[in-house]
């Protein structure tokens, strides 16, 4: 046998056996089986798949494009004490982080490994999500969330939760700078929920992911109230009545595809314009179906979704915040291959009237086209306000100042195209000229006036009808001398708050050649730290 040395302190020879000799083989042998041990545990795995839920590798290589991920700090282990955690020190401590691109574009990344101390956010684990998210502001990239965590790791304390402080500090500091997109695979529960909601974007995959502050247990606790962790904060309660989700999909990979469109039409950050395709013609096309899809008579429901489907490129755009407030339609699309952010009324779902939640969803949508260079195309067909004491004693009036200020603030190309009606305070609110819109475009078919022609006379000649042998024969007569003097499409071009009345099927072309007309349009801001929103 060999020796390896003696042991000058006892005096005696030290009998050990010689250790292989370190090559560089040996070395990239000992990595690779680190490495293999770092981003793999069968077993675990095993119970993630049986969760119906991809690994967090798998979600990355789903989310990004082929081979073009770097990974950062894989080794990176918590250096916490006590309570048992010393005793399990696994590499990359529950957080996969890094850089690839989507289309070629380059996007920070990191998926929360929940076979891992199920995804828990401890100091180590903060620490990789803060790299990534500085790295991502330095570089001006989009970064991209994939949330799949039990919340704050119970044993690392305050440390904990200093972690989650730094995220959301990092956040807010780059909002309006880069576009921050939440993706949540699994649980998302108490301080780890206002990661997703402090996003731009907030994806969410039914069945699988949740998000509240407090758990079914302490509900319960509370209030005496059970309920199911679905019930209390799934996919589709967020979705369709909290409105924190943005979208909300039924698998992980039609999400995570979402994810890509959705990185597709926003620029890299807010000193880059959208990306922008060759321009296909849109200036000169003629759509008649414009004037089929849209009934004359002002009471008449239709779907502003068909409107939107014909003026934008290939009849394509991505809805945002489908299922909550839909009484308002927002969304992204490009119009000669330009993006744009779309926002118009709905007439399918309570007439396209303005209440609290359309009025928070539009402000939001709005201001985020705004920070980032997007332009703005209002499609109106408004009533007015939703009217009713719940509304009123909700803040119905201090939501909706939330829209007026998001227009007012906002400083990109803006065109209001008036489809049809357009009463009182919800047409100024709807992106009107007074309120600051570049270009005002209306259809033939367009009522701009306080309110209704019938409300209106009911009001003006309440005496005069009440007192007449023959009421409904002068209401008739009041109508149609209201509708003539008040109520005419060009009532307001003359005055001029609106630009032009257009044939409907011109719309799209009228759009392109108004949208390349501002395209260069600037606006300084004035100088001040901020403004005071009305939250």
């Amino acid at each position: 046998m060999t020796t390896s040395g003696i042991d000058r302190v006892n005096g005696h020879q030290d009998i050990r056996p010689e250790l292989p000799a370190r090559t560089m083989e040996l070395l990239r042998e000992r990595n690779d089986d680190l490495r293999d041990r770092a981003v793999s545990n069968a077993d675990a795995v095993r119970r993630q798949r049986a969760l119906g839920k991809r690994t967090a590798r798998e979600r990355l290589d789903m989310l990004l494009d082929k081979g073009s991920f770097t990974e950062v700090e894989l080794y990176r282990r918590h250096q916490a004490h006590g309570l048992k955690v010393s005793e399990h020190r696994p590499h990359t401590d529950g957080v996969v982080a890094g850089s690839g691109t989507i289309d070629g574009r380059r996007v920070f990344v990191y998926a929360q490994d929940f076979t891992i101390f199920g995804g828990s956010l401890g100091q180590a684990h903060a620490a990789k999500i803060h790299k990534v998210m500085d790295m991502a502001l330095d570089t001006g990239s989009p970064i991209i969330a994939l949330n799949d965590s039990g919340g704050a790791r119970i044993q690392e304390g305050v440390m904990a939760l200093d972690g989650y402080g730094g995220i959301f500090r990092r956040q807010v500091a780059a909002s309006g700078i880069i576009p921050q997109i939440a993706v949540v695979l699994g649980p998302s529960a108490g301080g780890a929920a206002y990661s997703p909601a402090l996003a731009d974007f907030t994806f969410m995959v039914r069945g699988t992911a949740q998000m509240y502050l407090t758990g079914p247990d302490v509900v319960q606790a509370v209030s005496g109230e059970k309920v199911t962790h679905d019930e209390l904060g799934g996919a589709s309660v967020h979705g369709e009545l909290s409105g924190v989700a943005s979208f909300v999909h039924d698998d992980e990979e039609s999400c995570l595809e979402d994810v890509r469109h959705l990185v597709s039409m926003l620029p890299s950050n807010n000193l880059e314009p959208p990306p922008a395709y060759e321009p296909v013609g849109a200036v000169d096309d003629v759509r008649p179906e414009f004037a089929s899809i849209v009934p004359v008579e002002p009471n008449k429901p239709y779907d502003m979704r068909a409107v939107i489907g014909e003026l934008v490129d290939d009849g394509e755009f991505l809805e945002v915040h489908e299922g909550w407030a839909r009484n308002v339609v927002v969304a992204f699309g490009r119009v000669d291959g330009a993006v744009v952010g779309l926002v118009g009324n709905q007439p399918l779902v309570f007439a396209g009237v303005l209440d609290i939640e359309a009025s928070q969803k539009a402000a939001r949508f709005v201001r985020f086209c705004d920070a980032f260079g997007i332009p703005l195309v209002s499609l109106v067909d408004v009533p007015g306000f939703l009217p009713g004491t719940a509304q009123e004693h909700a803040g119905v009036i201090r939501h909706g100042a939330k829209l007026l200020y998001a227009y007012c603030e906002a400083s990109v190309p803006r065109i209001q195209v008036i489809v049809r009606k357009a009463y009182g305070g919800a047409y100024i609110v709807m992106d009107s000229r007074s309120i600051g819109t570049d270009l005002s475009l209306a259809w033939p078919t367009n009522e701009i006036a306080v309110m209704g022609a019938e409300g209106a006379v009911n009001v003006i000649f309440r005496k005069e009808l009440a007192a007449a042998a023959d009421p409904d024969a002068l209401r008739a007569e009041l109508l149609a001398e209201y509708s003539e003097q008040l109520v005419h499409p060009y009532y307001a071009a003359e005055r001029g708050l609106v630009d032009d009345v257009i044939d409907p099927s011109h719309t799209r072309s009228a759009v392109a050649r108004g949208l390349a007309m501002l395209r260069d349009k600037r606006r300084p801001t004035p100088p001040r730290k901020h403004g005071n929103v009305p939250l």
